[in-house]
């Protein structure tokens, strides 16, 4: 990637400056949910399978400093990117480029407290022409291949941190099966009255608390689109413009 095929976005309300493709793909509000909704603190180990350009695991890092961030990516020119977003906003974070199907050695003897991943969504249709985006948003590695990775990569009482689309919610609790417990599904709906376009599931591993469904989180705050104005809820505004953490551990 040349300078001439990059640009750089604001995120959290401009705190965070991120590099990303022009024609390429590109992290927006769902890498930015993902970071909100890891439950890390300061100290804690966070692994990110797919970083991508980095947008998720940089927020995380922005929200919670002291995290020890590390990131996985099977592109290269993706991973230069994280790597070269992680030193532009001063945010230490360790980019490994890899498959997670074939996880390079340092990662196989490692363990976290913490895996968040944002799996290609689709898993049939038109690849995109452009190859970044193709590979980032098309399925190449099966969705219970990375809940699988994700489950290798935690130490017991860790936690797993996925978004995906709504209908593969199903997908992701077969994967799991019997190896982690005290899910939490939070569903993400883009306006009031409208069914799930999202979920975000949190597990842990060894756990055996039941499953909470919680109340939907709303992202715009009118019934339709009227305007190329923002209409962010007051909940989504705290997250995605101001870094606020998104609790999953319901009421």
């Amino acid at each position: 990637m040349t300078s001439d095929t990059l640009r750089t976005d604001g995120f959290l309300g401009g705190r965070l400056r991120i590099t990303q493709p022009v024609g390429g793909y590109r992290a927006g509000a769902d890498a930015v949910m993902l970071g909100a909704a890891c439950a890390a603190r300061p100290g804690d180990s966070v692994l990110e399978l797919g970083c991508g350009a980095g947008v998720a695991l940089l927020c995380l890092g922005f929200r919670v400093p002291g995290v020890r961030l590390t990131g996985l990516e099977l592109q290269p020119a993706y991973a230069d990117l994280a790597r070269a977003n992680a030193a532009a906003n001063g945010i230490a974070a360790e980019i490994l480029q890899g498959d997670l199907v074939r996880m390079p050695e340092a990662l196989r003897a490692e363990s976290f407290d913490h895996v968040i991943a944002n799996p290609p969504y689709f898993a049939a249709g038109t690849v995109a022409p452009d190859a970044g985006r193709g590979t980032a948003r098309h399925e190449e590695t099966q969705l219970p291949d990375w809940i699988d990775a994700a489950l290798k990569r935690i130490r017991p009482g860790g936690t797993v941190t996925v978004i995906h689309r709504a209908e593969r919610l199903g997908d992701i609790l077969q994967a799991i099966g019997s190896r982690a417990g005290a899910i939490t599904i939070l569903p993400v709906s883009a306006r009031s009255g409208r069914e799930a376009g999202r979920v975000i599931l949190s597990a842990r591993k060894g756990a055996r608390a039941p499953l909470k469904l919680l109340f939907p989180f709303v992202m715009h705050a009118k019934p339709s689109h009227t305007a190329d104005a923002e209409d962010l809820t007051g909940a989504a505004r705290a997250v995605l413009a101001e870094g606020c953490a998104l609790d999953l551990r319901g009421p």
